[in-house]
């Protein structure tokens, strides 16, 4: 009998891929099991339903750091998910990891995150009486809150990986193993999450004047790399060389790298994200979701739940956060507009 196309994947994924790869034939499965398809692997078809979900559509008029900038070359959550997945991918397909469940990760990676950013999430995490984490929320997305409340329906593996990607504070690479992604192709998304980030961050902030090019640490950028090209292809190859090194044990990156890449990035927390240009915008925007979650609170009947596909349940303030979570930067202050600005009576 001749192999489906899916089956013949599978084939090749066990003939070239490295034995501590996750095969798409053995994942752990989906909370409901569904027919195989003829024409993709699982892993292949989690990728496929991420990017075709509304959740991944709305990334694109969504914060990466900068709150609606001016210009077109600036970075979006969209633009910061494709970068993340380039980066991850290349360092899977080196390592013979796999892709497919790679790219499933990265695209779904960010899909919890609020209009405004990170801005978004700690204000509603201030307010959610259960707290709110932009990790989180990208997995109750892909569980419950997509196609009317189905979901998505995705493979265990790509769950776990959404689930542990984010770092907040913490190192790149974390010390406690239960913190990170139990595949190896998780931690590499994790990792190129980080990888991405600084490098782009630093080309906005150029761009947007709050850095200058003369103001970045030398030693660090001598060690890195003067140009963003430079940087990620020597952070890549760091990640490459020393997970090859350990024998896959775990996904690491070595030391020579790995800590002027942590000083990088503290560079620009303290250079970049929280400066008072940035942070003025963001205290703005963090006004802006506060009021509106009290506002819906107060007024659950003025939420158009159905824009978000969203389904009506008793738990109130899960639905707020659900609600506002899903908003865009601009559908969020348009509707901060209507909701306190008043209107001009002609």
């Amino acid at each position: 009998m001749n192999m489906s196309i899916r089956q013949q994947l599978e084939a090749h994924e066990q003939a070239w891929l490295s034995p501590k790869a996750s095969f798409s034939a053995a994942t752990k499965g989906r909370e409901k099991p569904i027919n195989p398809c003829d024409l993709r692997t699982e892993f292949q078809r989690d990728r496929d339903r991420i990017t075709y979900s509304r959740a991944f559509s709305r990334l694109r008029r969504k914060t990466q750091v900068l709150i609606s900038p001016h210009g077109d070359h600036y970075r979006t959550r969209l633009t910061h998910t494709l970068e993340v997945s380039q980066i991850a991918r290349t360092i899977a397909r080196a390592l013979r990891l796999n892709e497919d469940l790679v790219e499933a990760i990265a695209m779904g990676h960010d899909l919890g995150h609020c209009p405004f950013g990170h801005t978004g999430e700690y204000a509603l995490n201030s307010l959610y009486p259960r707290g709110f984490y932009h990790s989180y929320q990208s997995v109750r997305i892909v569980q419950c809150l997509e196609r009317g409340g189905e979901g998505l329906n995705l493979t265990y593996e790509v769950r776990d990986g959404i689930l542990k990607h984010s770092k907040s504070y913490t190192r790149i690479i974390a010390d406690d193993l239960n913190a990170m992604p139990e595949t190896l192709e998780g931690q590499i998304v994790r990792i190129a999450d980080s990888l991405a980030y600084i490098n782009h961050d630093i080309d906005d902030g150029i761009q947007g004047g709050i850095l200058k090019q003369e103001d970045l640490p030398r030693e660090l950028l001598d060690v890195l790399g003067h140009t963003l090209g430079e940087r990620v292809g020597r952070m890549v190859q760091g990640v490459i060389s020393e997970t090859q090194r350990v024998n896959l044990e775990r996904v690491v990156m070595c030391p020579d790298l790995l800590e002027p890449t942590e000083a990088l990035r503290k560079f620009l927390f303290d250079n970049f994200y929280l400066t008072p240009t940035v942070n003025r915008e963001a205290d703005k925007s963090r006004r802006i979701v506060i009021e509106l979650y009290e506002y819906f609170l107060e007024h659950p009947g003025q939420m158009d739940i159905r824009l978000f596909g969203l389904v009506p349940h008793d738990d109130l303030p899960q639905l707020v956060c659900d609600y506002i979570a899903c908003m865009t930067d601009d559908f969020a202050l348009e509707t901060y507009i209507q909701a306190f600005v008043p209107k001009r009576i002609a």
